[in-house]
């Protein structure tokens, strides 16, 4: 089943250990601003084969869920998130928080610096456990308080915190229970001196990118997705000037017509554009026009995903409420 208690902690990071071969985690230790204490655990290596996790990190994150991050103003220590689009909740599939041909597998534990996942969390945790700004944003599944019994690997009491900070969908096997959409786990580092947002996030090779509405994989989808695209979304015209409309723009690179019938645009709520009767040229951009009342390009910022006719999320991009308030100018993906 999906997870039971899927939240999001913020709080400062005041301890961490590296992984080792016999404790496969990363681990953070978090204080609130009541002064509790409480552990996330990473997974930085996989039980099922091939080992090496996926990996995306970026130190300047720009996505519509910092707005949302930033109008919740959000409390320090746990917070309860429901697993639903436009809210805080993560979906590495459906929410376009990064493109995941971008992820790179990476080992643990490798010689030399610099060239592991334990080095590369490390560089970041590091960073804001010596900046007294800094808030970590820690989304995954809440274990705890555990009354009578202290943390195993610092010490304090009660236990309690955060782990499955990895994508919680896309799974085979024994893990397929776990599968869920809106409900991936993730860590945001806010470095509020310089207003600087880290994002953290990883996967597991196992898992698919493609998934159905419970979350779990679609036949013959690839993992990860892969980089190369046949349509991409590449501009929208968010917020029109005068007596335009609303409209996105789509980018045909191959070399033969493609139709459109049976695709669909869907926005930040999931809500379906059909493309039928359309069709792009080759090498050649599509205009879509925004018409109807259900499917909406939202000036607050939001996301746009391209499905194709079996319903695959073949492209998808973000946009933040500060792109969508110039009126008149296209927003370039």
């Amino acid at each position: 089943m999906p997870l039971k208690n899927y939240c999001v902690l913020k709080a400062r990071v005041t301890g961490k250990k590296l992984a080792t071969k016999n404790s496969p985690h990363y681990q953070v230790l978090l204080e609130d601003e009541a002064g509790s204490k409480h552990r996330i655990a990473i997974n930085v290596m996989s039980q099922l084969a091939p080992s090496e996790l996926l990996y995306y990190f970026t130190d300047n994150f720009e996505h519509e869920l910092i707005d949302r991050i930033k109008e919740a103003d959000l409390p320090s220590g746990f917070t309860p998130v429901p697993s639903e689009p436009n809210g805080l909740a993560l979906d590495f599939v459906r929410r376009n928080l990064f493109d995941s041909a971008l992820m790179k597998p990476l080992p643990f534990d490798l010689p030399g610096p610099d060239n592991d996942l334990n080095e590369k969390l490390d560089f970041y945790i590091t960073k804001a456990l010596n900046d007294p700004g800094a808030e970590l944003y820690a989304f995954g599944e809440r274990w705890g308080p555990e009354s009578n019994r202290k943390d195993q690997y610092f010490g304090f009491l009660p236990g309690s915190g955060i782990h499955d900070i990895h994508m919680n969908q896309g799974n085979e096997g024994k893990f397929r229970a776990d599968n869920g959409t809106w409900q991936d786990g993730g860590m945001l580092l806010h470095f509020t001196q310089t207003d600087e947002w880290v994002a953290l996030f990883l996967a597991f090779q196992s898992q698919s990118f493609h998934t159905d509405e419970q979350g779990n994989p679609m036949a013959g989808a690839p993992s990860p997705a892969t980089s190369e695209k046949d349509l991409y979304i590449i501009a929208a015209l968010v917020s029109p000037g005068g007596s335009e409309e609303e409209k996105v723009y789509l980018l045909n690179a191959t070399s033969a017509t493609i139709s459109l019938d049976g695709y669909m645009l869907t926005d930040k709520l999931e809500r379906g554009l059909p493309l039928d009767g359309l069709q792009a040229g080759a090498g050649e951009v599509v205009i879509v026009p925004v018409t109807g009342d259900q499917f909406q390009l939202s000036n607050n910022g939001g996301t746009l995903s391209l499905l194709d006719p079996t319903g695959k999320n073949i492209a998808g991009v973000s946009y933040t409420k500060s792109q969508a308030s110039r009126k008149g100018r296209l927003i370039v993906f």
